[in-house]
């Protein structure tokens, strides 16, 4: 089995959901640090235009979208499941809200100017403006929400979450963490970082502690690598065979054909490629680059879209 590469930066929640996956299942990594902002060349070369972070790497096959990469690494490492048989839909249905109203509130509530001092420590004024004009265009089909709407609507969440763990479990959903877990924890994370807001936390003592016994999980063993080191690896390496999984036609499209497959709601950069696997929750592409050579890109079918090119 290649090694698994993430390609993320340090205050990406999202990638922070990752890197505690990886620790809770004691998974070994390099790590792979990109650009916050575009114009973000190394990646580019193995996604063929997919720019959100993070990214995961296996030799020649590259990963989107954290969804996907939870269940990849689900399949490599099944023993401390993220899914556990009794209630794998209850935490897949939660997970997907966290991922969506939980972290929208989270971010809408930390980007008020209280917060950006704290989410930009060490970063230029030019810097932060550079930042704030990328998301702003890689956002512009997403509504805007208020800081006051963020506000009202994340102390609810929250309160919600505390609520689940009146009963006296260490994490959501029981005894061990789930999928559940790791996807509200990543706002939270962020929230917790964002100390001049981090109070509105102080309302719900039993998800600080929860987050405490996350954060407590880590991030395994990671070694850092360079991105040309990364683009090396999956232009000497072979995708891996998808010869195997069922075909399932929900487009009138065929294998083989050249389609173009983005996100549904916001950075909205297509990935064009010979369509290779349409599976039950997944998509992939095959796309030749001239430095990375021949990959695959994987998505998952939920908040993707695929056209014909």
């Amino acid at each position: 089995m290649a090694d698994i590469i993430l390609h993320h930066y340090a205050n990406s929640p999202f990638a922070e959901k990752v890197r505690v996956i990886l620790g809770y299942k004691r998974l070994a990594w390099k790590s792979v640090v990109v650009p916050r902002v575009m114009p973000k060349p190394d990646l580019i070369a193995l996604t063929g235009g997919y720019r959100r972070t993070p990214v995961m790497q296996i030799g020649a096959d590259i990963y989107c979208d954290t969804a996907l990469i939870s269940d990849v690494l689900e399949r490599m490492s099944p023993a401390a499941s993220l899914y556990p048989t009794r209630m794998a839909g209850l935490s897949r249905t939660l997970a997907q809200w966290a991922d969506n109203n939980l972290f929208w509130s989270a971010i809408a509530y930390c980007f008020q100017p209280a917060g950006i001092p704290a989410i930009f420590p060490g970063m230029s004024t030019e810097e932060i403006k550079d930042f704030v004009a990328d998301r702003s265009a890689m956002r512009a089909t997403m509504p805007r929400m208020a800081a006051g709407d963020a506000t009202g609507s994340l102390a609810i969440y929250l309160r919600r979450l505390d609520d689940m763990l009146s009963g006296g479990s260490a994490f959501l959903l029981g005894d061990r963490p789930t999928i559940a877990d790791f996807a509200s924890y990543h706002p939270v994370w962020f929230i917790r970082r964002t100390t001049p807001l981090a109070g509105i936390l102080n309302d719900t003592p039993r998800l600080l502690a929860w987050a405490e016994r996350m954060e407590a999980i880590g991030h395994h063993e990671q070694e850092e690598i360079d991105a040309e080191r990364a683009i090396d690896i999956a232009r000497e390496s072979k995708p891996v065979d998808t010869s195997t999984l069922k075909f399932m036609d929900m487009h009138g499209i065929a294998l083989g054909e050249k389609v173009a497959i983005m996100p549904t709601d916001y950075a909205l950069d297509p990935v064009v490629g010979e369509l290779i696997v349409a599976s039950e929750n997944e998509l992939a592409v095959r796309r030749t680059d001239e430095r990375a050579g021949t990959v695959i890109v994987h998505f998952p079918r939920i908040g993707f879209q695929m056209k014909k090119q």
